[in-house]
């Protein structure tokens, strides 16, 4: 496939996963009576039991995360040979963390018990896409920091702030802010 074709193909995919993801949370929640952005989080839309949880979860989490997976193996492909390892181990972290975004989807929280085995495995998918993210994203601005800068500190920056409202500012914003503030970081990363 034609280089210029591939990022654009490339650029449509990432955008398309963060409109979708974004759409998602806005139109589901919504939907759903009693729902607060910024006092609830993300996962109750596809919790067990909450209406339209199947649909939030294949459009939420389900397709974002695929076409993450997809974004992640585009950049890998045009990677030139003999790339730096940061930005080789980069790529696969974003394919782990695509793939994690998506199994959060199939693996949805048990409303009727939040520190049961179904809840504890959605935490764990979101444990597994954030560490990845937050790393893929703090290599590839350091491998490509002299080659793209302006890629290079999008990257950067998406990782810094990810990590901070994902594990630092958790006492000091409510949980769902700065949970959304991590998902925008992947949005900006994906658009």
């Amino acid at each position: 496939m034609p280089m210029t074709l591939l990022r654009r193909v490339e650029g449509l995919l990432g955008g398309s996963a963060a409109v979708l993801f974004i759409l998602s949370v806005t139109g589901f929640g919504a939907a759903l009576d009693g729902y607060a952005q910024g006092r609830h989080p993300v996962a109750l839309l596809g919790a067990s039991g909450v209406p339209h949880a199947l649909g939030f979860n294949l459009l939420g989490w389900g397709l974002p995360g695929v076409l993450a997976v997809a974004v992640a193996l585009c950049l890998l492909a045009r990677l030139p040979a003999g790339s730096s390892w940061p930005v080789r181990v980069a790529g696969q972290l974003l394919v782990l963390a695509g793939m994690a975004f998506a199994g959060m989807g199939l693996l949805p929280l048990d409303l009727q018990e939040l520190d049961g085995p179904a809840s504890q495995a959605h935490a764990s998918a979101w444990m597994v896409w954030v560490l990845p993210f937050i790393a893929g994203t703090l290599l590839l601005g350091a491998g490509l920091w002299r080659k793209a800068p302006i890629l290079a500190k999008l990257a950067l920056g998406c990782s810094v702030v990810a990590a901070v409202t994902a594990f630092g500012l958790q006492h000091a914003l409510p949980a769902p802010l700065a949970q959304r503030i991590t998902f925008a970081c992947w949005a900006l990363w994906l658009a």
